[in-house]
């Protein structure tokens, strides 16, 4: 049984790479309507839930209105992190098969 190394060093054009590919994955249109409406109804709950008496009360302040995009954004961002996590990796599969002791 072999045991895995430490990942060799990648070259720097690949996190460029890398990141472009995965801001091209999240931009497909079918995941953008989904991770919007995830943010959006999360947002929706969360502002409800934190600024609602705030707001309803008359004492927003530009701060109570940063939070409440944040309750937008953040939602955003987790729901693509989950998106990338769960996306096919290239090249993914094709391991080669382990070889016995000779």
């Amino acid at each position: 049984m072999s045991q895995a190394g430490p990942e060799p060093a990648r070259p720097p054009g690949d996190l460029d790479r890398d990141l472009r590919g995965a801001l091209a994955y999240v931009a497909r249109p079918q995941h953008l309507r989904r991770t919007l409406r995830i943010a959006f109804v999360v947002g929706l709950v969360l502002t409800a839930i934190n600024q609602s008496a705030v707001i309803a009360g008359g004492d927003a302040t530009a701060a109570t209105w940063v939070r409440c995009a944040l309750n937008f954004v953040v939602p955003f961002v987790v729901s693509n992190l989950g998106l990338l996590g769960g996306r096919p990796r290239a090249g993914a599969g094709r391991e080669e098969p382990e070889r016995g002791i000779a």
